[in-house]
């Protein structure tokens, strides 16, 4: 009964009644796609977070995991099944744990700005190889032609069903994810995090517990981008630069996903709907999102979250 009681404190809950809701909400339900955009940004970003805020690993290329997925999705529509729905989704999962993988066991030993340079450095090769494949990528022009087909007897085609489906996605992952974070598991990675050293004269296996991890986040940013291809019905190499990457981190850091699980999503909400809906009022809406990044930070290096949470202790205390 007291697990009960306290459910409705779950702030999960909440996020998961809103946008259950989203569709039907004024103004905003008018913008489902939109919508759906956003639930794949909230798995893109605590995806990213499993790396940064949990394990202390900068992975400023995580863009690449994304747009792999992306890529892996349209390919596998194209060339290998027209017909279904799911596998493209499980193609693009797969491919981004295999990439994460595969670079996450050739840099799990590095740290600091090396770690991050290294992840940057693979972005841009995936984005050259994806620029100019153009048998298998259709190079500067990209893929296009993908349609969404029916799942277990429910048209995709639809906006409000592909809402939905990344709604019961979302949740399925948040959910995941945030139980991985409060595992032993998590907890390991924590220590990691906190001491890298001190955690290895403790006998934890770091270099594996950061491979672990990489690899696990790859497949939450591909399982993303596979459903951003569906939502696009394309898959274009710009979803592999650089900024794309950078978009995810300076997301994350806003709303605060160092000091809270939660905070990725707050992040990510805020940039989708500065891109999508400002970005009509005001070309240089950039400028003022990108200042407004630079005095939060400045003041308060925990995020949005972090204020609330300091916020939250004080009033406890007094």
């Amino acid at each position: 009964m007291s697990k009960l009681s306290q459910l409705h404190k779950d702030p999960l809950l909440w996020i998961f009644l809103v946008f259950a809701l989203y569709p039907f909400l004024p103004y905003f339900g008018n913008f489902i796609s939109l919508g759906s955009e956003l639930l794949l940004w909230f798995i893109f970003t605590l995806s990213f977070n499993l790396c940064l805020g949990q394990t202390g690993l900068p992975s400023f290329g995580h863009g690449a995991f994304y747009g792999l997925g992306s890529y892996a999705a349209a390919i596998t529509f194209l060339r290998l099944s027209d017909k279904g729905f799911f596998l493209p989704v499980l193609g693009g999962a797969v491919v981004g744990c295999l990439a994460a993988a595969l670079l996450g066991w050739l840099i799990k030993d590095k740290r600091g700005v090396y770690f991050a340079m290294l992840t940057v450095a693979f972005t841009q090769v995936c984005f050259g190889v994806c620029w100019r494949w153009d048998e298998v990528t259709g190079g500067e022009a990209g893929l296009s032609g993908i349609i969404r087909q029916d799942f277990l007897g429910i048209s995709m085609k639809d906006p409000q069903n592909f809402y939905y489906f990344c709604f019961v996605i979302f949740a399925v992952c948040s959910l995941l994810i945030r139980a991985i974070s409060r595992s032993c598991f998590g907890l390991s990675l924590q220590s990691v995090r906190q001491n890298h050293l001190r955690s290895q004269y403790l006998g934890y296996p770091t270099g594996l517990y950061r491979f672990a991890v990489y690899s696990l986040s790859g497949a939450f940013a591909g399982l993303a981008g596979a459903l951003y291809c569906l939502l696009t019905q394309s898959a274009f190499a710009d979803i592999l630069d650089w900024q794309k990457s950078g978009d995810v981190v300076m997301a994350t850091l806003l709303g605060g996903g160092t000091a809270s699980f939660y905070g990725p999503i707050l992040g990510s909400f805020i940039f989708i709907v500065c891109r999508s809906l400002l970005s009509s009022l005001w070309e240089h809406w950039l400028f003022i999102y990108g200042l407004s990044f630079v005095i939060i930070l400045s003041f308060f290096p925990t995020g949005l979250m972090g204020i609330l949470q300091k916020k939250k202790g004080r009033s406890k205390s007094s």
